[in-house]
Formats: structure tokens, C-alpha cells, sequence
């Protein structure tokens, strides 16, 4: 059974086909929030302390930490930036975090104060990144996510981004990588604009569990990009993508109806153990006036875990919310 084991200094997390669905928190990321990243290139982190506090009380299992406030000379300022904004969450939080930026000197500065084992996000089937992020890995001994894009983008075609996934896989192996330690994130297009996203993503993850036999994640909200209610539609596409076998997500868990969908797939799935986790969360729970469903008490942490111890999505229009 493949199993990725990430960490934080307190806090162990596998992430695997026979565990509770992976959330791993998309706040803490400057990308399309210009107020954020002009706060963090001030020096001022209280929105991002907000953010990590509130996204692990919602029930984040990991927290992703992004520094990619501009586009303007990244390897001279995101290294300092990331290795500064990810020791305030280390400080805050006891979930693994997942290391986000597309500059390799950025990477390899966060790894050296990183506590535990974080996850590196991420890498791509271009050779340089290829050259550039593999070593990284060995070096530091931590699991990576890699994203099916090569030197010729995104293809369309899901057999192709299938065969980039499985290049990276064995180009990781070639240093010494496990597959285990490797997440491939398969790119979700937004089905506004490409009408079979989902069965392609659903196709794909039947592939890459049973013949790479990898776990995955993505960009949830990409599914859902440009059309109305986005909200109702990562809903729905959350327990699909884990009936098909994606075992983690880099999403919003601030969001009560996603993170429901997510505790709901964990029970019909079999990874909450006696419905326990959802016991917890929604014992107390009441409709609001109306109907509408009221928002859910804080709850544990969606992942499975146990003590001891990059830039947006490719392409796909990650836009935050």
C-alpha cells in the first residue's frame, strides 16, 4: 500500500488510499491577493498568521506556504521571504506544511529551517526542474509533488500528461526516489472551458493508482474556474475525485460546504473510522433558518495522522477566492 509520510516537528501525516482525504490548506499564497503580498513584502504577517490559524481550526490536515510576491528578480527575494514566512507558521501551527515556490533557491533554503518532513511542491517534467528539484529531494529525504507539464505545457490530451507523470516517477526513482514519495498532481482543467475535465481527471487517477501506483493531489478549485457558485461545484467534484482514487487536494478549508463533502467522502469511503471524525464535527449540528445549512463546529484535523516525529497551478487558473 503506497503511503507518503509527511511531518512537522510534533505532527506526523501519511497520505494514502487507505487514509482520510488530505487537506492541505491554499491560503497562506500571494498569488492573485495583491493585499497580501503587499503586506508580506512589508514585513507584516498578520494576515498570514490569520490564515494559518483559521485554515488548521477549519480542519486542514497540511498547510501550503507560498512567498511568490512578485515576478521582479524572484531568486533574490523569495528565499528570504519563504524561509521567514514558513518559520512564523512552523511556529504557529503543528500540521506538516508543504514548501510552494517554482525558484529553486527558495526550495533549498526553506528545506534547511524546515521542521519534520514537508513536502516540496513541486516539480515538473521539464529537464531543468527535473535536474534542479530530484537532488533536493534525496538530499533532504522528503516526498514531492509532481506536476504533469513538460517543456511543451499542458497538453490536452490525458494519455500525455499520464506519460509525463511516469516519466517524473522514473526519472525520481533514477535518484534514488520511492514512489511513494512522489505526489502527482494529474492538472485539472476547468470544465467551463473543457467539457470532459472530469471524466479526464477521473480516467487518469484510475491510471495513476493502479499502474504508477502513486497518491495525487491538485489545485481542487481549478475544476470550477469561471463559472458561477464555484463553491457548489468543487462540492460535487470532491467526492468524485476520491472515488477515483486522489488522495489529497491543495484547497480552501474555510469553505464549510467543501469540507463537508471531504468529512462525507471520509465516511462513505471508509477512512472515518465509525463515522468518528464526522461525530465530532456535526453532533451539535442545526440547520439554519431557512434551511440553509448552518457552518459546522471546528474539527479535527481531515487527515490521517498520528504523533511522532509553487507558483499557482499550472496553468489551470488557480485564481484564490
Amino acid at each position: 500500500m503506497t503511503r507518503t509520510i509527511v511531518a512537522s516537528a510534533t505532527r506526523e501525516i501519511i497520505i494514502g488510499f487507505d487514509q482520510p482525504f488530505c487537506v492541505i490548506g491554499e491560503r497562506i499564497n500571494p498569488t492573485g491577493r495583491k493585499k497580501l503580498a503587499a503586506e508580506m513584502i512589508e514585513g507584516n504577517f498578520d494576515t498570514v498568521i490569520k490564515d494559518a490559524l483559521e485554515q488548521v481550526a477549519a480542519g486542514a490536515t497540511m498547510l501550503d506556504v507560498n512567498a511568490g510576491v512578485t515576478s521582479v528578480n524572484p531568486n533574490e527575494t523569495e528565499p528570504g521571504l519563504l524561509v521567514q514566512t514558513l518559520e512564523i507558521v512552523q511556529g504557529l501551527v503543528d500540521v506538516p506544511l508543504s514548501i510552494d515556490s517554482s525558484v529553486t533557491a527558495a526550495i533549498e533554503a526553506a528545506l534547511k529551517v524546515a521542521k519534520g518532513r514537508p513536502l516540496v511542491n513541486s516539480v515538473t517534467g521539464e529537464e531543468e526542474k527535473l535536474e534542479a528539484i530530484l537532488p533536493l529531494v534525496k538530499k533532504y529525504d522528503v516526498p514531492v509533488v509532481a506536476i504533469s507539464n513538460d517543456e511543451t505545457g499542458i497538453s490536452m490530451d490525458p494519455d500525455v500528461r499520464f506519460a509525463v507523470a511516469k516519466k517524473i516517477v522514473e526519472r525520481a526513482m533514477d535518484h534514488g526516489i520511492k514512489p511513494h514519495d512522489i505526489v502527482v498532481d494529474p492538472l485539472v482543467m476547468p470544465i467551463g472551458a473543457l467539457g470532459d475535465a472530469g471524466r479526464q481527471v477521473f480516467a487518469l487517477l484510475h491510471r495513476l493508482r493502479n499502474e504508477l501506483k502513486v497518491n495525487t493531489t491538485c489545485g481542487l478549485s481549478n475544476i470550477s474556474f469561471g463559472l458561477p457558485h464555484r463553491h457548489g461545484i468543487n462540492a460535487g467534484f470532491i467526492p468524485m475525485v476520491i472515488g477515483a482514487g486522489m488522495t489529497s487536494a491543495i484547497m480552501n478549508p474555510c469553505r464549510p460546504q467543501e469540507m463537508e463533502a471531504v468529512r462525507a467522502a471520509n465516511v462513505l469511503n471508509g477512512t472515518d473510522a465509525n463515522c468518528t471524525n464526522w461525530i465530532m464535527t456535526y453532533r451539535d449540528y442545526k440547520p439554519a433558518e431557512g434551511g440553509a445549512a448552518a457552518p459546522a463546529s471546528a474539527a479535527p484535523a481531515a487527515g490521517g495522522g498520528r504523533r511522532g516525529g509553487r507558483a499557482a497551478r499550472a496553468g489551470a487558473g488557480a485564481a484564490r477566492e
